[in-house]
């Protein structure tokens, strides 16, 4: 009874011997084999992208947030909680219905963005400042963001005046984003976290197209 158990032991082993050698020779080496589609790692805001081997794609998915990111990200959220603060003012100031739907296209992105950034801090246990910390007096203000002297002025700017001096002062800001993502990846090692390289991206490029837009209607309302 012993020895015919042995047999079948015997048996099996041989074949699970066989299966592993045969599937070992169908192995396909992903570094060599040229059918195998390249991994392309996308490059920052205005740089190329490159293909990186399968090694680095993996090195790159355990990449950690850095003290430049999170100077970013609670930078950035006082810069765009003054965005709302100029579209709040736009609603009762101007007739027009197309500066409405620019401001309301604002808000909606840059409201969602400001939870999406107290949410990232908050996870990491970072400190999540006050969306209106930048009204304290001798407040740091970020590139692109207005003065309370600017403010001032645009507050107190009614109709076709006050839609002109709303999209100067809004692609100034829009352009303070830019220069904000643009020292995000000059320093070595930010950026490169997934969430926060999607993230800074995004806003370059619908910064970048909101300036674009901004720029035809301006000139529409400076003829």
């Amino acid at each position: 009874m012993i020895r015919g158990q042995v047999k079948i032991v015997t048996r099996f082993a041989a074949i699970f011997l066989i299966f592993v050698y045969t599937a070992s020779c169908h192995t396909i080496d992903l570094r060599s084999d040229s059918s195998v589609p390249p991994i392309v790692q996308p490059g920052a805001p205005g740089s190329p992208s490159r293909v990186i081997a399968p090694d680095q794609a993996l090195d790159l998915s355990h990449v950690q947030y850095t003290g430049a990111d999170v100077r970013f990200m609670q930078g950035m959220i006082g810069h765009h909680a003054q965005a709302l603060d100029m579209t709040t003012l736009l609603s009762t100031r101007t007739s027009s219905e197309d500066m409405r739907k620019l401001a309301l296209r604002i808000e909606l992105s840059q409201a969602d963005e400001i939870k999406m950034m107290q949410r990232w801090l908050r996870v990491r246990g970072q400190d999540v400042p006050d969306e209106h910390a930048h009204h304290m007096p001798g407040a740091a203000l970020m590139p692109g963001m207005l003065t309370p002297e600017e403010m001032d002025r645009l507050a107190e700017a009614r109709g076709t005046a006050f839609d002109q001096l709303f999209l100067q002062f809004m692609i100034k800001h829009h352009a303070g984003a830019l220069i904000m993502v643009d020292e995000l990846f000059s320093n070595a090692g930010a950026g490169q976290e997934s969430e926060i390289f999607a993230f800074a991206s995004d806003v370059d490029a619908d910064q970048r197209a909101e300036i674009d837009r901004m720029s035809i209607m301006l000139k529409e309302l400076q003829k």
